[in-house]
């Protein structure tokens, strides 16, 4: 049996972003990527082993894109000023990568986790990206406050993921300077009150 010929990938990625960015996840199949690009079914399915991979990998490929943005704009600020760059970033990814934009914030990483036909190798793909975002929140919140904690952390989540989320991403106002301008003073606001205080150990009991 010949192997299927040879393409590029990120041909098969580009055209399951523009499926899921038009007309939502749920129209990126292996039958309209093939439609789209006039790669076989068999080539896609020697590269992608289900609907469910593709869907992921393309995910992976937007995510990927935007934390190397994030970590871009962050370097060469330091404290209020890079978590006020790292908040902003969705603006600029979306003006950069605007099919990844959507792509990446219209598809939530714990609904792709959950499909069954997932290879472990994406999973762990899925996860190390969850993790970087992580690591992000803990060197930018022992900038602040010399500290990596928990509590920490969750402030940072509240001016990266939550107030973007609620001023840019879900009323799609990317490009809206007012919107730009009213979630850095949000992020500001966050910031001034800060994390709550450490929670002690308890101590050990050496009775």
């Amino acid at each position: 049996m010949p192997r299927p010929r040879m393409y590029d990938p990120d041909t098969v990625l580009d055209a399951a972003e523009a499926l899921a960015a038009g007309a939502g996840p749920a129209a990126v199949t292996i039958r309209a990527v093939a439609a789209a690009t006039g790669i076989s079914n068999g080539a896609i399915y020697h590269t992608f082993a289900s609907r469910a991979e593709l869907l992921a990998r393309t995910w992976i490929r937007a995510a990927e894109r935007f934390l190397a943005l994030q970590a871009d704009l962050v370097a060469g600020h330091t404290g209020e000023d890079a978590v006020l760059a790292a908040a902003e970033a969705p603006a600029d990814f979306a003006r950069r990568f605007p099919l990844s934009t959507k792509m990446f914030f219209t598809v939530r990483r714990e609904d792709l986790l959950d499909d069954q036909d997932l290879p472990d190798p994406v999973r762990a793909a899925l996860d190390a990206r969850q993790r970087a975002l992580i690591a992000l929140m803990q060197q930018l919140s022992r900038q602040l406050w010399g500290r990596g904690d928990g509590g920490a952390v969750d402030v940072l989540t509240i001016c990266l993921v939550d107030l973007p989320t609620a001023i840019l991403i879900d009323r799609d106002r990317f490009t809206s300077p007012l919107a730009r301008e009213q979630l850095r003073a949000a992020v500001r606001a966050v910031l001034a009150v800060g994390p709550p205080p450490r929670t002690p150990h308890p101590a050990k009991d050496n009775r």
